[in-house]
């Protein structure tokens, strides 16, 4: 079986050594190892960003194959994908501001960081009448009626076996908004199909997004990867690493003579 594996940063900073030890581990497992870069939040982006993260890749020894994937070039294709979740009623608007659905998630037995999905049961006529005033919105999947539609589903993650996806943890996810036409899981799902992706090598704070993500393949027709979550570098305060913590960052490291090849063998060891 050939491993397929990308490393996809998104360029809203400086690259850590917490990505480099994420980027040498994919590519340790990958026969063919992508660059994609997630930039599809146009203002936290940076150009410069960008460039910074192949020259600190390329100064680790990191090679990726064929070109480097910028998702904000690919904008149509994941209005397609998400036509495809409209055309199937998966998707509702919602009208709800940062301010009320905090509101709506301080209250008693609501669960944390979860949409308590205000908007899902408005009345056609009163979304129409909304969105016609020009009431700004966002698009949500209908997380409980996706589910429905396709039944159990299952995910294969290293460090636990066979997983059994629960979407509805992570509540109606939103998958477009106004200033941005398409969200990270998404774009995420569209592209590991694309590229042919096998094997998804990422922190373990990603792990918990596995389960929507999951079942956006299954409603999109994808295949699902094998999943591989690594522990996250910690700082000596035991923070996991940041990219606001410019000491860390592989440019000041190699500003200051760090010598890459010294940085990969620390990681055979973690």
């Amino acid at each position: 079986m050939t491993i397929i594996s990308r490393f996809a940063p998104s360029p809203t900073g400086e690259l850590h050594l917490g990505h480099a030890y994420s980027a040498w581990l994919g590519r340790q497992r990958a026969d063919i190892w992508h660059l994609r870069l997630e930039d599809i939040d146009t203002i936290r982006c940076k150009p410069a960003f960008s460039a910074a993260i192949q020259e600190d890749l390329s100064w680790l020894g990191l090679a990726w194959d064929g070109d480097i994937r910028i998702q904000s070039n690919h904008f149509p294709d994941y209005t397609a994908a998400l036509e495809t979740l409209q055309a199937d009623d998966l998707l509702y608007p919602c009208f709800c501001t940062r301010a009320e659905i905090a509101r709506a998630q301080s209250a008693p037995h609501a669960v944390e960081g979860v949409y308590p999905g205000t908007c899902r049961h408005l009345p056609p006529q009163d979304r129409k009448k909304r969105i016609e005033s020009g009431q700004t919105y966002a698009l949500r999947l209908d997380t409980t009626f996706a589910s429905h539609k396709t039944g159990n589903l299952r995910f294969f993650d290293e460090s636990l076996g066979w997983v059994t996806a629960e979407p509805q943890r992570l509540g109606d996810v939103v998958l477009a908004r106004k200033d941005t036409p398409s969200s990270y899981h998404l774009c995420v799902v569209h592209d590991d199909a694309l590229q042919g992706v096998t094997h998804v090598v990422r922190g373990d704070d990603l792990r918990e997004v596995t389960h929507i993500q999951v079942l956006l393949q299954a409603l999109l027709g994808y295949a699902t990867p094998v999943y591989v979550h690594h522990k996250l570098l910690l700082d000596a305060a035991g923070k996991r690493l940041a990219k606001r913590d410019k000491s860390r960052t592989l440019r000041h490291l190699r500003q200051q003579g760090a010598d890459p090849a010294a940085l990969l063998r620390q990681f055979e060891n973690i």
